[in-house]
């Protein structure tokens, strides 16, 4: 524990709660081997101090120690910032660039947000992991180097694997040992020990009296989800150091300076908003299929519909043709049919109402296959002309020949 305390003092590290001191343990364990380490925990909770201690704890302490942000680097860039290039490897590359993994030979790399890199410097990395070897971009020349990498990440790593986004063979390269850090919420004993530390650095900073909270404010202060961690906490104290005259902050001067809305709730969890989003994007999903069958159901009727009324202009045009090879002329208003008597239009009735009939009839036989309806087709149109097969083929509006072929392939003759 004595140790621990030690490294606290030369460090600047700020708190007594046990999951802590147990994270600053395992890196002083750590830090005289060449084990590959990964720093877990939230944004903000300090994470960027644990590379240094492993480093300045190790047998390279004399070498160089290379922090590289892998967030704040751009995806095509980031291979010739690592493995280094040639001269005429890309656009720009007007000359021979050494990368970190060359320089810091012999040293220590520390990669911040090793979450964020793209999957083919993951290979790449995992090379130098595995045999110290690597390739500068635009070069087939193998290189190696001796450094031992400290990473460290905010990502869920067992998550990022599962969606593709990180390898699982690296990760498992990296967090040979795994630190993981408290998020300053589980800590409410260090919460006021650290504001105490910010407000005495930034008097000294602004060379102003240190602000100093009363209890009641201290309690509100613990009572914060701290979503940004130790990093949000230096802000606040900053803030009130600069802006407030009044040094003895009280509870309601401490109120306006912390976020309104989640001053008292709980931190919110990912899997919670993810399931937010889940519920969201379901609702939307069901009315989309809603309205779809709204639109079916609709676009039926419209059938039935142009069905229905094609069927009866296709009877009443067959009517009107029947009518105009009896009498050569269409009815007009001034010179309507006039017949000799009611038995000459018995034929033209009786042949109008079968169309209708016929009409009704192939509505109601929808169930009916094809080749049934063709059948049917056929003989009622034998049957009304008597057996005239060229009287019958022009009513179906057939050649002939085709009506004899389908006579024959219906076995009709019979």
């Amino acid at each position: 524990m004595d140790n621990v305390q030690n490294i606290k003092q030369r460090f600047g590290i700020i708190g007594n709660d046990p999951q802590l001191n147990f994270a600053i343990g395992k890196a002083l364990r750590v830090a005289p081997t060449e084990i590959s380490v990964l720093v877990t925990g939230e944004s903000g909770v300090g994470k960027e101090i644990f590379p240094r201690i492993i480093h300045q704890l190790s047998n390279r302490k004399h070498g160089k120690f290379i922090a590289v942000n892998c967030g704040a680097i751009p995806e095509g860039t980031i291979d010739s910032e690592l493995f280094g290039h040639e001269k005429g490897a890309f656009t720009g590359a007007t000359q021979t660039r050494s990368g970190y993994f060359e320089v810091a030979d012999g040293g220590t790399i520390f990669l911040d947000e090793v979450g964020e890199l793209p999957l083919s410097t993951q290979v790449r990395l995992l090379r130098v992991l595995e045999n110290g070897e690597f390739l500068k971009v635009g070069s087939s020349k193998v290189q190696k180097t001796d450094v031992r990498v400290v990473a460290a990440t905010n990502v869920h790593m067992l998550e990022a694997i599962h969606k593709g986004k990180f390898r699982e063979d690296l990760y498992y390269r990296l967090s040979t040992v795994e630190i993981n850090l408290p998020p300053l919420r589980d800590r409410k004993g260090d919460i006021h020990l650290l504001f105490r530390k910010f407000a005495a650095d930034f008097a000294q900073k602004y060379r102003m009296p240190t602000v100093r909270l009363d209890d009641k404010a201290q309690t509100l202060l613990e009572q914060q989800p701290w979503a940004g961690n130790i990093r949000q906490l230096r802000n606040i104290a900053e803030q009130l150091s600069v802006l407030e005259q009044e040094r003895n902050i009280d509870v309601h001067i401490l109120k306006q300076y912390l976020p309104a809305t989640k001053a008292n709730l709980p931190a919110i969890i990912n899997q919670k908003e993810t399931g937010g989003d889940f519920s969201s994007e379901r609702e939307i999903l069901y009315k989309v299929l809603f309205d779809m069958k709204a639109d079916l159901n609709d676009l039926k009727k419209l059938t039935h519909e142009l069905m229905n009324t094609s069927s009866m202009d296709q009877a009443k045009a067959q009517h009107e043709g029947l009518i105009e090879k009896i009498y050569g002329d269409k009815p007009t208003e001034e010179e309507p049919y006039q017949l000799q008597s009611p038995t000459a239009t018995a034929p033209i009735q009786q042949a109008f109402n079968d169309r209708y009939e016929y009409a009704e009839e192939i509505e109601e036989a929808e169930t009916l296959s094809l080749q049934d309806k063709e059948l049917e087709l056929i003989v009622k149109a034998l049957e009304r002309n008597k057996g005239r097969r060229k009287a019958a083929a022009a009513e179906l509006g057939i050649s002939e020949r085709t009506l004899y072929r389908k006579i024959k392939q219906f076995d009709l003759d019979k």
